[in-house]
C-alpha cells in the first residue's frame, strides 16, 4: 500500500487555510500514485486549540470544513484527518479528538483519542472525553489501526510513577492490525526526535507492525512542532524520516511485511529523495542545528500567524542579544530587523564596538539612542523620595526601563514586535528587569540556558565569525554599575545551569542535588531565587519552548506560596 506523509504547518482556527493545505498535499500525494494519506492530529483546527473549543462557533466551523473537505477532496485516496468531533454519548464532555477517513466523499472511519495528556503543556481532559474503544479499519484488505499521538506512549511514565491503565495498541494489535497510523502534534525539544524513535521502535519489535507516524510541523505560540515524521518496521528498523522544522509530503510503500523504500519525495523545494538516501535520527552532533531551526521556526511563525512582519530588540554588546539578532535576521531576513544600541553611562566602549560589528556581520539595520538623558530626569523627580539613600537596584532598574520603554515606543509607533533577549537562566533566578529588558512580545532565546546561549553562538560561528569573538570571550554583565559582572551575585553559569537543570526540569530536591557534588549554600541561594522570582515570570511574554520544561504553560507555580523546605 503507497501512503502518504502529509507533514503541514497549520494555524489554529484558520479552517480555510488548514483545509486549503489538507487539499493541496492530497491532489499532490494522489498524483504521486498514493492511495492514503495521513495528516497530524487536529490538523483541521490546529494545535492545540486551548480554550476556543469553549466556542460552539468554533467547533461548528471546524465541523462545516469537514463536510467541505469531504465534497472537494479528489477521489479514490483515503485521507486521514484530525478534527474536532462531538461525543457520540451524553455522558461527559461534549468534544473528541478525533482522527477521521474521508474516501469518495464519505466518512468511512472515526477513531477518537483515547489517552488524554494532562501533564507540561497538555490539558487535553479539560476539554475533550476520551474513546472506550480502539477499533480496525480494513481498507483494501489490510486491517489498519490508528492511535492518535499519546495513544502509543503509553509504555511511558508521563508523570514520574504514573502509568495509563489502558493501552490503545495493543487493543489495535488485538483487533488484527497489520499497520498502525499515528497521527500527532508533539511537540519540539532538544532530543524528542530519539525519544519517538525509541518508542515507535519498540512498538515494531514488539508487534511486528511497520508504524507510520505523521507529526506536525512548524510554530503555534510557544509550541514549535518539528516534524520528523517517520515510518519504521516490523524489525523496529526506520526506513523513513521526513524533514525537519519544513513542511514535506512522502509517499512510501507500506505493507504488513514491512516498509520497502521510497516510490518519491514531494517536498516543499520539490526535490526528490533516492532508496540510496539512509534515514538516521539526529544526534547530539546536530543538537545546535535543531535547536537553531526550532528557534527560527518559532520566531517565523509566531510573527506570520499574528500579523507581524519586523522585528526590533536591544543590543547591548552581549551574547545573548547577539543570539537573538543572528535568529532574528536568519528567520525574517535581515531587511526585516532593527536593532537598538541604547548606551548608559556605564556601557563600556567594547560594547558598542562590538554590536556595531556584529550589526555589520548580519546586515541588519541599527540606530543608537542613549538613555542617560532619561536616566537622569528619572532621578531628578525622584531625587526628594529617594533622599538619605544610596543608589542600588531601585536606580539600576531604571535604565533597563527606559530601554524597555524606548524598545516599546518603537514598536507602537512602526507595528514591529518587540523581541526580548534574556535567557532561561536569568529567568529562572529573576536576573532581570520586570517593564525593563522583560518588556516586549516574544521571548526568543527564554528556554535556553545561558551555556546554551554561548554553544549556539559557537555553532553560528562554525564556517567563520557571525558572532565576533570577543562578545563569546567577555565575561558577562548586565552594565548596570561600574565593573558589574554576572558572577558577582550569581554562581559560575555552568554550575547554575546544572543546579536549574536538575531543579527545574527534572524536579530534583535541594537534598538530591546537594547529593550530586552541589554546594549546600549555593543550592539553597538558587532554589531560594527560583522560588521568589515566579511574579516575575508570570508577567514574562511567551518563552519558545526548546527543552522539556520551559517557563510558561508547562511550568505552574503559585506565586503566593510558602517557601517549603527543598526552596530554603
Amino acid at each position: 500500500m503507497k501512503i502518504a506523509l502529509g507533514q503541514i504547518n497549520t494555524t489554529i482556527g484558520d479552517f480555510d487555510g488548514n483545509g486549503d493545505a489538507i487539499r493541496t498535499a492530497t491532489v499532490r500525494a494522489r498524483s504521486e500514485g498514493a492511495e492514503l494519506i495521513v495528516f497530524p492530529e487536529l490538523s483541521l483546527c490546529g494545535y492545540p486549540p486551548m480554550d476556543l473549543l469553549d466556542h460552539a462557533a468554533f467547533v461548528e466551523e471546524n465541523l462545516k470544513t469537514m463536510r467541505e473537505l469531504q465534497r472537494t477532496l479528489p477521489p479514490g485516496i483515503a485521507v486521514v484527518i484530525g478534527y474536532v468531533d462531538r461525543t457520540p454519548t451524553p455522558a461527559g464532555k461534549a468534544l473528541q479528538n478525533v482522527a477521521a477517513v474521508i474516501l469518495d466523499g464519505r466518512i468511512v472511519f472515526r477513531q477518537a483519542k483515547r489517552l488524554l495528556p494532562t501533564y507540561d503543556v497538555f490539558d487535553e481532559a479539560r476539554y475533550f472525553e476520551p474513546a472506550r474503544e480502539s477499533r480496525v479499519w480494513e481498507f483494501d484488505g489490510v486491517r489498519i489501526g490508528i492511535a492518535i499521538c499519546e495513544d502509543i506512549w503509553w509504555e511511558t511514565e508521563p508523570v514520574p510513577g504514573s502509568r495509563y491503565p489502558i493501552d490503545p495498541v495493543r487493543d489495535l494489535l488485538d483487533g488484527g492490525a497489520e499497520i498502525i497510523l499515528a497521527p500527532s502534534a508533539s511537540p519540539f525539544h532538544s532530543g524528542k526526535v530519539a525519544t519517538r524513535f525509541q518508542l515507535t521502535s519498540s512498538i515494531g519489535r514488539n508487534s511486528g507492525v511497520p508504524l507510520v507516524y505523521v507529526n506536525s510541523v512548524g510554530g503555534n505560540d510557544s509550541l514549535v512542532f518539528d516534524g520528523y515524521s517517520l515510518v519504521t518496521g516490523r524489525d523496529g528498523s526506520l526506513q523513513h524520516l521526513l524533514t525537519g522544522f519544513s513542511e514535506e509530503v512522502r509517499v512510501v510503500s507500506v505493507d504488513a511485511g514491512g516498509t520497502r523504500g521510497i516510490t518519491r519525495t514531494v517536498a516543499d523545494n520539490g526535490a526528490e529523495a533516492t532508496a540510496a538516501t539512509a534515514p538516521r535520527i539526529p544526534g547530539e552532533t546536530e543538537r545546535y542545528a535543531d535547536l537553531e531551526a526550532a528557534l527560527i521556526l518559532g520566531l517565523r511563525d509566531y510573527l506570520r500567524k499574528t500579523g507581524f512582519s519586523r522585528v526590533h530588540f536591544g543590543l547591548s554588546g552581549g551574547i545573548d542579544s547577539a543570539v537573538v539578532a543572528v535568529i532574528a535576521a536568519r528567520a525574517v531576513g535581515p531587511e526585516n530587523v532593527k536593532a537598538f544600541l541604547l548606551p548608559s553611562q556605564y556601557s563600556s566602549s567594547g560594547s558598542i564596538s562590538d554590536s556595531e560589528e556584529l550589526v555589520a556581520n548580519l546586515g541588519i539595520a541599527a540606530a543608537t539612542l542613549p538613555i542617560l538623558p532619561i536616566y537622569e530626569a528619572f532621578t531628578a523627580v525622584l531625587a526628594g523620595e529617594f533622599a538619605g539613600t544610596e543608589p542600588g537596584v531601585a536606580e539600576e532598574n531604571i535604565q533597563a526601563r527606559a530601554r524597555g520603554n524606548l524598545l516599546m515606543a518603537w514598536s507602537n509607533k512602526f507595528g514591529s514586535l518587540t523581541l526580548t533577549t534574556g535567557n532561561k537562566s536569568e529567568l529562572a533566578v529573576g536576573y532581570c528587569t520586570l517593564y525593563g529588558d522583560m518588556s516586549g512580545g516574544l521571548a526568543v532565546i527564554g528556554d535556553l540556558l545561558k551555556t546554551e546561549v554561548y554553544g549556539l553562538a559557537r555553532h553560528f560561528n562554525r564556517a567563520g565569525t557571525v558572532v565576533p569573538e570577543a562578545i563569546i570571550t567577555k565575561p558577562p554583565s548586565a552594565e548596570l554599575r561600574p565593573d558589574q559582572k554576572d558572577e558577582d551575585s550569581l554562581p559560575a553559569y555552568d554550575i547554575l545551569d546544572e543546579i536549574l537543570t536538575r531543579y527545574v526540569i527534572h524536579s530534583e530536591t535541594s537534598s538530591q542535588i546537594i547529593e550530586a557534588g552541589h554546594d549546600p549554600d549555593t543550592v539553597t541561594q538558587i532554589l531560594h531565587l527560583v522560588g521568589r522570582s515566579e511574579y516575575k515570570r508570570r508577567q514574562a511574554p511567551p518563552v519558545l519552548k526548546i527543552s522539556p520544561r520551559a517557563f510558561g504553560t508547562g511550568r505552574r507555580m503559585p506565586i503566593a506560596r510558602a517557601i517549603y523546605e527543598t526552596e530554603r
